[in-house]
């Protein structure tokens, strides 16, 4: 039975690397290949030029656009996170005070109350803010 687990997670962690590689590889060649298609499309003249270089631009905006929306949605769930694990903390300690009141297990409710209050304090305070800036293109 150990055999088959030592099998199994050298198994997993070969995929997994694999996969990490192959992915790796994938957006070197994307980049390579829009890196060749930029080269080639400023090396000739005329409006066919001007217009696949504001096209790209305008994809450049929406991606930076969707990054800097995909930041705000992160922040927003750690703080949503941080107010879950502070409502578990506090309810925790009302639950076990009510159960012993004379000793002060009531006391382990402060862990997830203070892990809440460290993510919502990393959330609003601590963590960089996503700025409309950032979503402009830089030309």
């Amino acid at each position: 039975m150990p055999l088959f687990f030592c099998v199994a997670s050298v198994s997993v962690f070969t995929f997994v690397s694999i996969a990490v590689w192959t992915e790796a590889r994938r957006k070197e060649r994307e980049t390579y290949y829009k890196a060749e298609s930029l080269r080639r499309i400023a090396e000739m003249p005329g409006e066919g030029a001007r217009q696949v270089i504001e096209m790209l631009q305008g994809e450049e905006r929406t991606r930076r656009a969707s990054a800097m929306g995909k930041e705000i949605k992160r922040l927003e769930g750690m703080k949503l996170g941080g107010l879950i694990n502070v409502a578990v903390g506090v309810a925790l300690l009302f639950f076990l005070y009510g159960m012993h009141p004379e000793r002060p297990v009531y006391l382990v409710g402060l862990i997830p109350g203070l892990i809440g209050v460290a993510l919502l304090v990393y959330a609003m305070v601590l963590a960089p803010k996503p700025s409309a800036a950032s979503a402009e293109p830089m030309d």
